[in-house]
């Protein structure tokens, strides 16, 4: 049997892929190099999915390397840190690297030459509980390197039970990328050690490193460092097709398990790390080094192509400079040819997930042909590794049906490209894929915010009910306690007074009993009328609201109105005589003023009526 047959019981085949050029020569050839310190670095707070990190720092701070500039926000966001030692001199939206063009907000970090690292310490994670771990990862700014920039935290501690299967993603499939070959060429002993804490971390019962046909030297030394591992661990060769990196795709390749729509890969007992990830945990925990800096791959259109260990915020210009940009270089491609996308200026600083760095020619990059009309001939979802059918995708997104593309799995779209790269027509698909993922989140959005709105108007509705029925009660209580203390009294004036409270809540119960009769309701009025003064004033007033047959809000709004009409009723009737004098007095003294303000004001428009009459006369007269 020979190898390549031997390969093929150990893979399973995932749906769709195409390969096109690899363009891996140019930049692997090369071993890694130390990228330049720049006089001044831009960070993004936003290296990470999830919220933007909190800045810790202000303008005029000097800080050193390796501290943390920028804490997490929220479970889902990772710290950030200064890369070198240096001064801040900005914090402020500056662009970055996106398609969008948009400004976000960066730490401007001028450096002083000398690289001063702060002080680190090793983490003794065997020794600390799961959650010590994730915050410590957390802090340590570690995300995932592969593009997606997951927080790693958040990946550690899911299964209870461990897993079936930790996957190493070690393809790189897209084309020109080449950072992960030479660091697994270079520092596999290393990414071992990683492997061996994750592998306890999530008691992870086989370890498998999928790793592409196009990279011999990796391979071998991957398995020279495996050897001797006390767990169960294979480096896994799978053929060289893209988008086999994607993590679905390579769960599929190495374990035959399929990943359904809105299932996490830890439901089926699998996690996937990628393989510069795995080397960044091992520096954190055994080394107490942060994410300041990662092995990017300058290639394309440039003097020297090859992977530089460059520090995160390193302005892209600075390393074209490097790798020797060409005069003709005429834009940038910020990661690979397939899922990357052409920066807004080389002034952008590197992020964590930058991975690749093409320089465009228009001899390498020829320009692309003019979109033609759908055909359907069915290749896109030939090439397709989710099985969607992209031609619907696309004619639902064009006529902005989002509804039936959501319905069609557009979620699914990981956007590798490999339908527009198949497409005779042209189209580029996944830019219509993005634009009605992006049309569904905006309207998901506005939805949330109006329910938002709305769960705050009734809470603020049900508050006021709460606060109106809570006011009538202790009134009721007040006229009641009243009228218990002058039936008791032995002066003849309590006694009278008792009578008029007694006479006028058996009158408001006899109207509110005529209301319910006339609107139909079986409610107790008969019963209310009969009950004991006492009862009546004992029950709130609330309860003995009739029921409208008119809309809900306007019922409430007359239902509000009576018992408030009610509640002044009973206080005015609990009131002694001096009392209704005073409060009469008020109130003429309230009406008085107001026909004075009124009387004024009349008093003032007249005399401005005069007034202009009198200009007016006067310039008639010159």
């Amino acid at each position: 049997m020979n190898a390549r047959a031997a390969l093929a019981a150990t893979f399973f085949p995932f749906h769709g892929g195409v390969h096109p050029p690899e363009h891996k020569d140019e930049s692997s050839g090369s071993p890694i190099v130390a990228g330049p310190i720049p006089a001044t670095l831009v960070v993004p707070l936003h290296q990470s999915i999830g919220n933007m990190a909190k800045a810790l720092v202000n303008v005029g701070d000097v800080v050193l390397k390796g501290q943390m500039i920028a804490a997490a926000d929220g479970t889902v966001s990772a710290a950030v840190h200064a890369p070198t030692s240096g001064r801040i001199v900005a914090i402020s939206p500056q662009r970055v690297p996106h398609p969008s063009g948009l400004l976000e907000y960066c730490i401007t970090l001028e450096s002083d030459g000398a690289d001063r690292w702060i002080e680190r310490t090793r983490f003794d994670w065997r020794n600390a509980d799961g959650r010590a771990i994730r915050d410590y990862l957390r802090d340590m700014g570690v995300v995932g390197l592969g593009g997606a920039v997951f927080p790693s935290h958040l990946k550690i501690g899911g299964a209870k039970d461990g897993l079936d299967t930790l996957v190493i993603n070690a393809a790189e499939c897209e084309p020109f990328i080449t950072c992960d070959d030479r660091l697994m060429r270079e520092r596999a002993s290393q990414i071992v050690e990683g492997i061996k804490i994750l592998q306890q971390l999530l008691q992870a019962r086989e370890v498998l490193i999928g790793v592409e046909d196009n990279k011999p030297e990796a391979v071998d030394a991957m398995r020279a460092a495996i050897a001797g591992c006390e767990f169960k661990i294979d480096v896994v060769v799978v053929p060289t097709l893209y988008p086999s990196g994607g993590a679905k795709q390579l769960i599929k390749l190495l374990t035959n398990k399929e990943v359904p729509s809105g299932v996490r890969s830890t439901d089926l007992g699998v996690q996937c790390f990628n393989v510069a990830t795995v080397y960044t945990i091992y520096r954190a925990i055994e080394h107490g080094e942060p994410v300041i800096s990662r092995v990017v791959t300058l290639t394309g259109n440039v003097e020297r192509p090859g992977n530089v260990d460059a520090l995160i915020g390193t302005p892209i210009a600075d390393l074209l400079a490097f790798a020797g940009n060409k005069a003709d270089s005429d834009s940038y491609i910020y990661g690979g040819p397939m899922m990357g996308f052409e920066i807004p200026g080389t002034d952008v600083g590197l992020s964590k997930a930058g991975n690749c760095i093409i320089a465009k020619s228009s001899g390498l990059f020829p320009p692309k042909p003019a979109e033609m009309p759908c055909i359907r001939c069915g290749k896109c979802a030939d090439a397709c590794p989710a099985e969607l059918q992209p031609m619907d995708l696309y004619w639902f997104g064009k006529s902005k049906n989002f509804g039936k593309a959501q319905e069609r799995n557009l979620f699914d779209c990981i956007e590798c490209g490999a339908c527009a790269y198949v497409c005779p027509s042209n189209i580029q698909l996944v830019d219509y894929f993005r634009f009605s993922k992006s049309e569904i989140w905006a309207a998901e959005k506005s939805k949330k915010a109006a329910d938002q709105a709305r769960e705050r108007h009734e809470f603020r509705q049900f508050r006021e009910e709460r606060e109106k029925r809570e006011k009538a009660e202790r009134l009721a209580a007040k006229a009641a306690q009243k009228h218990e203390a002058a039936a008791s009294s032995a002066d003849p004036a309590d006694a009278e007074r008792a009578a008029k409270i007694k006479a006028a809540m058996e009158r408001a119960a006899a109207k509110k009993a005529e209301a319910a009769a006339q609107a139909g309701e079986s409610a107790a009025p008969a019963d209310a009328t009969a009950a004991p003064v006492t009862e009546a004033v004992a029950a709130p007033v609330a309860e003995a609201a009739p029921v409208s047959q008119l809309d809900p809000e306007k019922a409430e709004r007359i239902r509000a109105a009576m018992e408030k009409r009610a509640a002044e009723k009973a206080e005015q009737e609990a009131m002694s005589p001096e009392e209704k004098a005073a409060r009469e007095a008020e109130k003429k003294a309230k009406i008085e003023a107001a026909m004075a303000a009124a009387a004024a004001k009349k008093a003032a428009k007249a005399a401005e009526a005069a007034k202009a009459q009198g200009d007016q006369a006067d310039g008639s007269g010159a």
